[in-house]
């Protein structure tokens, strides 16, 4: 626009005025890509203090129904020594069902958790779910509306035990358990070890190991003091990981505030196929609004107020889902009315 207007026209300023013009384009800021980092400093969570007290669980569906009618897994891991469970369902289960799973398959092997960090699924949102909890004086943390980030560890297991599963993909609900074992034996980088040694005190029995497991025998005390100091030296290394990837993902974000009663965009989210905000196809904008914004939820997520026909979608998104709107809404002309 600048450019063809430059060849018969001219006022000071003139190149920041048109820039400011295409800016306040209300079309413009819905349809075009952004191009710059993404929004939004990295922020760590705690470190837990003690094994299987903080725990993620998310969901793997779509999978192919096996002869024992499942076809997903529940993939529940400790924050702490990163070992999980991978426990084979069917898709259709209520959070009933899972509820019942959850205390055969973690309370009885691990106690009462303080804090559960999961994804915005019904059955994790249910009524149930959430009095069921509350009853056990477990503190549920969901994660902000299209942001897969806040559960990192989760996802990242999962991405791990879908490799895994590729193999067997016939009846994967048979090899769950032995995809289990592999990943709890498996070195990781963050603790230094395999989860199933800093969950016990020692390397697990295998074929590989059986002549290295004979270990000698510690008193009450020594296997006290052994293992607070295990889990210290994994909490040092554990910060120190923590450090060293927010160092590297802020390298490559920005900073975006917003205040209470900014207008902002909402990004349009295609995730799992899923056709959101009534909008479908390549040609769909890719943002929606403006809404306003009604609160600041920590320090990278906001809450917005959404009109009636959004009622069904949790208004509190991560500053990577959101874009400025300066747009003039007076000054606004509809495409289609063009």
């Amino acid at each position: 626009m600048y450019r063809d207007l430059k060849t018969d026209y001219w006022w000071p300023g003139m190149k920041r005025d048109v820039a400011r013009y295409v800016e306040k384009c209300l079309t413009c800021l819905r349809v075009k890509a952004e191009h710059r980092r993404p929004h939004g400093k990295l922020q760590p969570l705690d470190i837990p203090v003690w094994k299987w007290e903080h725990i993620t669980m998310d969901l793997i569906t779509k999978l192919p129904c096996t002869i024992r009618n499942v076809d997903a897994i529940w993939v529940i891991g400790d924050r702490l020594t990163k070992g999980a469970h991978f426990i084979a369902i069917n898709e259709s289960s209520s959070s009933e069902k899972l509820a019942d799973i959850y205390v055969k398959e973690i309370v009885a092997r691990h106690g009462v958790p303080v804090t559960i960090i999961s994804d915005r699924d019904v059955r994790f949102t249910s009524r149930f779910w959430s009095k069921f909890h509350e009853d056990l004086g477990t503190k549920l943390q969901l994660s902000t509306a299209f942001h897969r980030q806040t559960d990192g560890q989760s996802e990242r297991t999962i991405q791990t035990l879908e490799d895994m599963l590729r193999a067997c993909v016939l009846d994967f609900g048979a090899k769950t358990a032995n995809k289990q074992y592999h990943a709890n034996n498996s070195y990781h980088a963050s603790i230094g070890m395999p989860p199933y040694e800093l969950l016990y005190g020692r390397r697990c029995r295998t074929p590989v190991y059986w002549g290295e497991v004979g270990q000698r025998e510690l008193g009450s005390t020594e296997i006290v003091q052994k293992t607070t100091e295990s889990i210290e030296l994994i909490r040092e290394r554990l910060k120190t990981a923590q450090s060293r990837q927010k160092s590297y993902a802020d390298k490559r974000r920005s900073d975006l505030e917003f205040s209470v009663g900014d207008d902002v965009l909402l990004k349009v989210s295609p995730w799992k196929g899923v056709i959101r905000f009534r909008k479908r196809g390549k040609l769909g904008p890719r943002f929606i609004g403006p809404f306003k914004v009604i609160a600041r939820v920590g320090k990278v997520a906001y809450r917005l107020e959404l009109p009636p026909e959004l009622s069904q979608i949790h208004n509190t998104f991560h500053v990577s889902q959101l874009r400025k709107c300066l747009a003039d809404e007076a000054a606004h002309i509809p495409i289609d009315d063009i």
